[in-house]
């Protein structure tokens, strides 16, 4: 069985680890993180490995996942190039949905295979997303062989894999945002709209199981575009103007994101009116 190296072993990498793990995909290795103490609960949450504190202690692997945050992956590359010189060479992939594997370059320079594998899945926990992992879009990109090799490994713990141009990942990967992580930032905002006119609070917590459940249920079930309502979906460009200017004067990054949102929910309503012609 191959072995896999962890340069980084936070949420990501623990789940994808976990999950390799139990498949009998690869034998976890190495995992080097922050400190000991992150290494070894990492360790025991994936349910094998050997915590190290340092680079210089990492041993000759067939795959080394680098889950570095964005901002640590050029560095830590670099870094890993010149700790593995002289090693076998190996493949190297990383997590990032925005960067692309020339982010590896240097291990590239080593004759190593280099790709990045990004899993569109929100992963708030380890131990959640492991449950949900199922059936996950993962976004392959980087050399043709490291993607082929690289599908084989995801496939077999239920990722759905793809493959992605490298010019495109910045795109795609502000397409997850917009999916996902913004929904969390228009539910604050709204929330403190409410909490402003003086909604009750428990009536606030209602509004959010419901409103949400309601919202993706008709998504799921219609598609975005069908699912749109309000006064964007009835075209009442009045009633839009009027609460932009009211939005506004609460909150003026809000009022902002009240506007582009509305002219981006006209241009749908538009579009699905031409459609339905």
């Amino acid at each position: 069985m191959k072995t896999l190296n962890l340069v980084g072993c936070g949420r990501v990498g623990q789940t994808l680890a976990r999950l390799w793990h139990l498949q009998n995909t690869f034998v976890i290795q190495d995992v080097l993180t922050t400190s000991m103490a992150s290494a070894h609960a990492a360790c025991n949450f994936i349910g094998t490995g050997r915590a190290v504190e340092k680079l210089q202690a990492m041993r000759p692997a067939d795959f080394w996942l680098i889950a570095t945050p964005d901002a640590q992956l050029a560095q830590m590359a670099a870094a890993l190039a010149v700790h593995v010189r002289g090693m076998p060479p190996a493949l190297a992939f990383h997590s990032s949905g925005a960067l692309g594997a020339v982010q590896l370059a240097p291990l590239t320079a080593l004759g190593w295979q280099t790709a990045s594998a990004h899993c569109i899945l929100s992963f708030s926990s380890s131990a959640t997303a492991v449950a949900q992992f199922a059936g996950t879009p993962c976004a392959l990109e980087g050399e043709a062989q490291a993607c082929a090799v690289l599908k084989t490994a995801f496939t077999a713990i239920g990722a759905r894999c793809f493959d992605l141009a490298s010019e495109q990942k910045l795109l795609y990967h502000a397409a997850a945002v917009f999916a996902t992580n913004f929904l969390p930032v228009l539910q604050v905002v709204a929330e403190d709209a409410w909490r402003s006119t003086g909604v009750p609070a428990d009536l606030i917590a209602d509004l959010r199981v419901s409103l949400l459940n309601n919202a993706v249920a008709n998504i799921s079930r219609l598609g975005p575009a069908a699912a749109l309502t309000g006064p964007a979906a009835r075209g009442d460009l009045d009633a839009i103007d009027r609460q932009a200017r009211v939005v506004s004067a609460w909150d003026k990054e809000a009022g902002a994101a009240y506007e582009a949102l509305s002219a981006l929910a006209l241009r749908i309503a538009v579009l699905r009116a031409v459609k339905s012609d």
